[in-house]
């Protein structure tokens, strides 16, 4: 068994693929459960028997309440690019699968829980799910793709405010917003999604797939250098102060308070050189120029 997998059950009914998230309580989203995610849906990649897939939590608290704090809260910036990276390519593995992939979301969908919602193809929510991007709470900002999809998903206003507030919604909010396609209630969550899998498995896989890869190309061909955006800033915060206090009040259960601005913020204080597992489309282009 590839370690992580422990934490992310494969279930295989006909032509539809259920992956369940199991890290109790909350389903924490650790280094281990972010492996066992990608090599889940790598598993799933291989099947050729699978033509849709449904990705579900085992917890009746969250879909998955976010990253791993106590895991992070010590990280320097190089290691914080590594695990952003790793965050990322589970973003980007959702989305290179050829078939479609539906997220039953309930309880807590909250910072990198609600990036991998935002990668999925569909969410489908139970009328207690909630979303939002905390991050900046913490002294960091989303660096699993929330700053590049979820623009894409709801629109750039209100993104900047879910994104700069760290403000949670509900279902019914994120379903006017358009990020949820439907909301239902929480005993009715699992089939449903179960049943638009089978619905969209019933179609043309290569159809499936090639609407797919268009849908997710032609909304723009920014994404990739997007993400490598984030993944810098991303990292560069892990050298502030504000993410050792946040991050150390949040294991430590308690409030804190941010550091006063400095006159001139300098965006760009991630180191230049890539490191970890996640290519930087960017560098790799002007490498080969």
């Amino acid at each position: 068994m590839t370690e992580g997998t422990e934490f992310v059950h494969l279930e295989r009914i006909g032509s539809v693929a259920t992956l369940t998230i199991d890290h109790p309580p909350v389903n924490v989203l650790s280094a281990l459960v972010l492996d066992g995610l990608l090599a889940r849906f790598a598993e799933v990649g291989r099947d050729p028997q699978v033509r849709a897939v449904v990705l579900a939590s085992a917890s009746d608290k969250a879909f998955a309440a976010g990253a791993d704090i106590r895991e992070m809260a010590s990280m320097g910036p190089l290691e914080a690019r590594v695990h952003g990276a790793r965050g990322q390519a589970v973003t980007l593995a959702i989305e290179r699968l050829p078939m479609p992939v539906v997220a039953a979301v309930n309880g807590s969908c909250l910072g990198g829980g609600c990036e991998i919602a935002l990668a999925c193809d569909f969410v489908l929510a139970s009328e207690d799910a909630r979303f939002g991007q905390p991050e900046v709470n913490l002294g960091v900002m989303p660096g699993w793709g929330g700053t590049q999809r979820l623009p894409r998903r709801i629109g750039a206003a209100r993104a900047r405010e879910w994104i700069l507030t760290g403000r949670t919604t509900g279902a019914s909010e994120a379903h006017d917003l358009g990020l949820v396609l439907r909301v239902v209630p929480r005993a009715e969550l699992l089939n449903a999604a179960r049943a638009l899998a089978e619905e969209l498995a019933s179609k043309s896989a290569s159809a499936l797939a090639a609407a797919k890869w268009a849908v997710a190309r032609g909304i723009d061909r920014g994404l990739e250098p997007g993400l490598a955006q984030e993944l810098r800033l991303w990292e560069g915060l892990f050298a502030t102060p504000d993410q050792k206090a946040g991050m150390a009040a949040f294991v430590a259960k308690r409030p804190w308070t941010p550091e006063a601005r400095t006159p001139e913020p300098d965006p760009s204080i991630a180191p230049k050189r890539p490191s970890g597992p996640h290519p930087d489309p960017e560098r790799e282009g002007k490498a080969k120029n």
